[in-house]
């Protein structure tokens, strides 16, 4: 036996790899913290393009190969579909839940015009165009070189907000020598995975001028800041252990005499989100624990928050404490998005939800109206609407609940009609309108597949998610997935088709609010994923690009399709 085990150790040693030849991991050089377009070193220098995009790996990405046993067709299509991963993962990763800036730069470099909603609006056909709302929702439209008054509007909605933690107004705590940040939960999150997370800020600031106007600036501070860490195991009598391992841990302590480390009951780990989920900043030194004696126009500002880290914001919008009069923060992961799996067929990132969605939307749009000749011959206006504030319930002045989309509906028909075109025009337009509603899918978890109804689960990689709910809970009819359907058809493109089991509740999405909000043909569909609502999901590398076809499929093949169905006679 232990001439055996000698042998085995010997045969264990010649197959490891050797830590010593291990070479270091290029990803750590990926996180020096690089400048974004929202801290004030971009200011310098222009945005990073797309094309000198690196794809980030989970590991070593100099060591990784993918085995392939495809045509020369097949391997052109990966190498397309690669770069729209790389947009993907850059556009993900740089975002940090302020994703309407970047949506700006995109189609600002695409030759969109911008409007502004306060202004008079002068459009024209073949004309593209677009407006923010609180810099945290956008609408963008082009307009078909044949477009006439009252024909519809081809319209992809998505939401751009995540679950996330933001800053209380008052932020500024301290407890057992450190200083804390007070944050508040937004959305339905999964907190428990964001202990122990190398986190940072990013956000909107208002600044006084020297010329007593106010500035709205945007700020990202890349390098970690914050992090909520965990209570040692020995010390946690609630540890997030299963029922199963409860029990398997007192069969240990048994056998052991008595004796053990940790006490493992079923009630898992169960933190209180108003008195565990707070972000340490730093030490409390002494020098930061004494108050500022000096008073100033913002001195109740710099009260509400350590000074510490109003000096760190100070920094990075090279200004003074005291000319930022107000901040709007939320506590962002700063590990970047990249691709993981054996077969690097995964990607891993934060914010997937919902931002792959609206990315791969922008994204169709603009590709669909790229040259004067890709609407020539379209009668209808292709639209994309990004909302804020779905997570919590939509129902805000930048959400899907307000009626921003239609109001801008009625201002396009209005500015093209030139003249009075009868009060049908609008109501005519939305009859002959399509809405898809783009929200990230549940796929069938391998290890909770009972949670799916058996002959509804959604696997990556196998396209879109159709999701249908009887009570209306997602918008989608037979006739709406009926057309979205035909559209992957002519295309070869696969679709998926979900729906909840009826022993659960439901989630739902932006779809039914716009749908019953003015009454738009409407179809439910998302992107498959895992880890919804984490502070790291997963989804499949190639449905962001299955997604991005239907979807440009869907702005220019959408007429030819719906001319031939008639419901309404």
């Amino acid at each position: 036996m232990a001439a055996a085990a000698m042998t085995l150790s010997r045969l264990q040693l010649l197959h490891s790899p050797s830590p010593i030849i291990t070479r270091p991991s290029n990803l750590l050089s990926k996180l020096s913290t690089p400048r974004g377009f929202f801290s004030r070193a971009s200011t310098r220098s222009s945005p990073r393009s797309f094309q000198n995009f690196s794809t980030a790996h989970c590991s070593r990405s100099d060591s990784i190969r993918t085995v392939s046993h495809t045509s020369s067709d097949e391997r052109l299509h990966s190498r397309r579909s690669s770069r729209l991963f790389k947009r993907v993962l850059d556009a993900v990763s740089r975002y940090w839940y302020i994703s309407i800036p970047e949506a700006k730069r995109l189609l600002i470099d695409a030759g969109f015009d911008l409007l502004n909603e306060n202004e008079e609006w002068e459009l024209k056909a073949g004309g593209r165009y677009f407006f923010t709302r609180n810099m945290s929702s956008l609408v963008a439209f082009a307009v078909g070189e044949k477009y006439t008054v009252g024909n519809g509007f081809y319209v992809i909605a998505a939401h751009t907000d995540s679950p996330c933690l933001k800053l209380k107004p008052k932020s500024a705590s301290s407890k057992a020598g450190y200083l804390m940040v007070n944050v508040q939960t937004y959305g339905g999150g999964l907190w428990h995975t964001w202990f122990d997370r190398d986190l940072s800020v990013a956000g909107r600031v208002i600044i006084r001028g020297s010329d007593g106007s106010f500035l709205h600036k945007l700020v990202k501070v890349e390098r970690p800041l914050l992090r909520v860490p965990t209570l040692a195991i020995h010390l946690d009598r609630f540890a997030s252990f299963s029922f199963k391992e409860s029990i398997l841990c007192g069969i240990t302590e048994a056998r052991n005499g008595g004796n053990s480390d940790c006490y493992c009951p079923a009630d898992g780990f169960k933190p209180n989100l108003e008195t565990h989920l707070i972000p340490l900043l730093a030490t409390k030194s002494e020098e930061a624990s004494q108050q500022p004696k000096e008073k100033s126009s913002s001195s109740s500002s710099k009260a509400a928050h350590h000074p510490l880290l109003m000096q760190i914001l100070s920094e990075e919008l090279s200004c003074e404490i005291d000319d930022i009069v107000s901040i709007e923060l939320n506590i962002c992961d700063t590990q970047p998005s990249c691709l993981g799996g054996a077969n690097n067929e995964f990607i891993f990132s934060g914010r997937l939800d919902n931002l792959a969605s609206s990315y791969c939307a922008l994204r169709a749009l603009i590709d669909s109206c790229g040259s004067p000749s890709d609407i020539s011959s379209e009668h209808a206006i292709r639209m994309v609407a990004l909302f804020d504030n779905e997570e919590v319930g939509s129902d805000s002045y930048q959400g899907a609940g307000a009626p921003t989309m239609f109001q801008a509906i009625r201002r396009i028909v209005g500015s093209l009609a030139h003249e009075y075109a009868g009060e049908s025009a609008f109501e005519r337009a939305i009859r002959q309108s399509f809405l898809v509603s783009a929200d990230m899918a549940h796929g069938v978890h391998p290890n909770f597949s009972e949670k799916h109804e058996e002959n509804h689960r959604p696997e990556m990689h196998k396209g879109l998610v159709i999701k249908h709910n009887a009570n209306q809970r997602y918008a989608t009819s037979g006739v709406t997935a009926f057309l979205f359907k035909e559209i992957a058809k002519i295309h070869n493109l696969p679709t998926q088709e979900f729906v909840v089991r009826n022993d659960m509740g439901c989630g739902s999405t932006i779809g039914p609010i716009l749908a019953s909000g003015v009454g738009i043909r409407t179809v439910d569909c998302g992107i498959p994923q895992l880890s919804m609502h984490s502070v790291r999901e997963v989804c499949g590398k190639e449905d962001v690009d299955i997604a991005y076809k239907h979807f440009k499929a869907f702005y220019e093949t959408f007429s030819s399709i719906d001319k031939k169905l008639s419901v309404d006679y």
